[in-house]
């Protein structure tokens, strides 16, 4: 595929509400057969400013950019809504335990061709998106396998080059190929025991991401916009009772009297609960109470009542 650039330039201040202090260009259209991976824009989406202007810098400078936070900030998705207004094709591997990496790099496969059977080389996703203008998004980066991650070093190298072993060759990079990944822990391990699978990341391969931001959970006002925006029946006081019951359920997490944290996520779950079960207690109790340690749910309890003025019953 010929080496397509992105020449439109954006209105940063318009679409992101700020600017970031260079020019931020998009493209004017999609490029040829790649339509169908650009990312549907949420126009109710709030932008957090350190983290989309790393993610700028990815796009625009061809920086590697690392984004590492709690679960459920809305880390990948984050990258996506930037692509989505840059008009820019985006695909997300989820580095779980089960890819290996004759799936990322490709392998040998039997096909019919003119009634005969031939074997022939199923190119794997990192050469697909290596040699295209492609935003690739590494989600849980932290928990690949190290024969995978060993894969992946040789493309945090902006000009780095990919060799096929298979087939004898070497991939260079589309002008426009971009590498984006996602972790809950920054690859130092992980000491609260939230994260069970993740790993400490070689740290030669650790440093070779050119930028690496924090995106946590959003101050409360802006969360609430958030909410707000995905589920508009539920009315604005609820809203912030919820928030603040999730914000109280973070800050006892930090201070280590719970094990359990409620996620931006998981408030959007619960109100969606709420229009289901219709009653704030029940969808309370259905979307977060049930999996946290029994010892913990007084606490939980105690919460709700300061936030709503009300008992919650913690069995059904």
């Amino acid at each position: 595929m010929k080496n397509i650039v992105s020449s439109h330039k954006i209105d940063s201040k318009k679409i992101f509400g700020f600017d970031p202090g260079w020019p931020v260009m998009g493209f004017d259209s999609v490029p040829d057969g790649l339509a169908e991976y650009v990312p549907v824009a949420d126009n109710s989406y709030c932008f957090d400013v350190a983290t989309t202007r790393a993610i700028l810098a990815g796009f625009t400078h061809n920086r590697r950019v690392l984004i590492q936070g709690f679960h459920g900030t809305g880390k990948s998705t984050h990258i996506e809504q930037v692509a989505a207004r840059l008009n820019y094709p985006c695909v997300r591997i989820n580095l779980d335990s089960h890819i290996s990496r004759v799936d990322l790099l490709g392998k040998d496969a039997i096909i019919l061709q003119d009634g005969k059977q031939i074997t022939t080389f199923q190119e794997g996703m990192l050469p697909w998106a290596y040699q295209r203008p492609v935003a690739l998004v590494l989600d849980e980066y932290d928990a690949g396998r190290p024969d995978v991650m060993f894969v992946i070093q040789r493309l945090l190298e902006a000009d780095g080059r990919l060799t096929i072993l298979d087939q004898n060759r070497v991939l260079h990079p589309h002008t426009s190929f971009r590498l984006f990944a996602t972790a809950n822990t920054v690859g130092l391990g992980d000491a609260s025991g939230l994260y069970h699978g993740t790993q400490q990341l070689n740290q030669g391969q650790l440093d070779r991401w050119n930028v690496i931001a924090t995106l946590n959970y959003l101050p409360q006002a802006m969360e609430e916009k958030m909410v707000q925006s995905k589920l508009p029946q539920l009315d604005k006081k609820t809203i912030t009772r919820m928030v603040e019951l999730a914000t109280m359920t973070r800050v006892a997490f930090q201070a280590g009297d719970l094990a359990t944290v409620m996620s931006p996520r998981s408030v959007i779950a619960w109100g969606e609960n709420i229009q289901i079960f219709g009653d704030v207690g029940e969808a309370l109790r259905v979307t977060f109470i049930n999996r946290c340690d029994e010892l913990e749910r007084p606490a939980l309890a105690e919460f709700f009542q300061r936030c709503f003025g009300e008992e919650l019953k913690l069995a059904a």
